[in-house]
């Protein structure tokens, strides 16, 4: 969904930017709390910010100006919740701008405040209702990357038809548009994307259990917990 550099008219562009920049501050303030509290962490953080920059760079053409991806952020947003996401998304997105022209500088705000932002609090809060409702937890974890990435091209959606109305349809007309477009896509993508999830935080369970537990992702077995005590 990243929106490409200088299609944003300025105005635009500095008005996301300034509704993105307190997540972001806000989410270095958690991150740097997560890791001086738990050192440990840092491995999973950098993997969730790996698998964040991979997916994400994977792009199909769509919409003139943006595209369409994976976005990876539902699995970061589930294990660190969704401030930390703001922050490994910010700079997966800085990333591709400057290495990758995937994106650009001066849509930067924009990008981050559907994929780094949106999405994940989207995401988490669809993960943790249907957790608190006893749904399986691979379940809520394919829910939890499925409207993370579809909440992102939504709120894209609604960016581009702000910028370019729709002559004779308005805003309304123009994400009309715009949504029907990114929906060919996206929606396919969000599928295999919430797959994918299911199968990394699979993998996750048998290699950093102790660290999913921690997280509070995972619970302790009744075997291990008559051990803990």
């Amino acid at each position: 969904m990243h929106i490409a550099e200088g299609f944003l008219p300025p105005l635009h562009a500095a008005a996301w930017g300034v509704a993105s920049a307190p997540f972001v501050v806000h989410g270095a303030r958690a991150l740097t709390r997560e890791v001086k509290a738990n050192p440990e962490s840092t491995l999973l953080l950098g993997a969730s910010g790996a698998f964040t920059f991979v997916l994400s760079a994977l792009k199909i053409p769509s919409v003139t100006g943006s595209c369409s991806h994976p976005t990876g952020t539902g699995l970061g947003a589930i294990l660190f919740r969704p401030p930390v996401m703001a922050v490994l998304g910010t700079v997966t997105l800085l990333f591709q701008a400057l290495l990758l022209a995937h994106g650009g500088l001066t849509t930067l705000g924009a990008n981050v405040f559907s994929m780094a932002v949106a999405g994940p609090w989207a995401g988490y809060g669809v993960y943790r209702l249907l957790k608190k409702s006893d749904v399986p937890l691979m379940v809520s974890v394919f829910f939890g990357a499925f409207f993370a990435d579809l909440v992102t091209y939504c709120v894209t959606s609604v960016q581009l038809a702000l910028a370019f109305p729709d002559p004779a349809g308005g805003v309304a007309g123009a994400l009309a548009k715009f949504g029907g477009i990114f929906a060919l896509t996206q929606l396919p993508l969000a599928v295999s994307e919430g797959l994918l999830t299911v199968l990394v935080m699979r993998l996750l369970m048998q290699s950093s259990k102790a660290d999913l537990i921690r997280l509070g992702v995972a619970k302790l077995t009744a075997s291990r917990e008559a051990t803990a005590r």
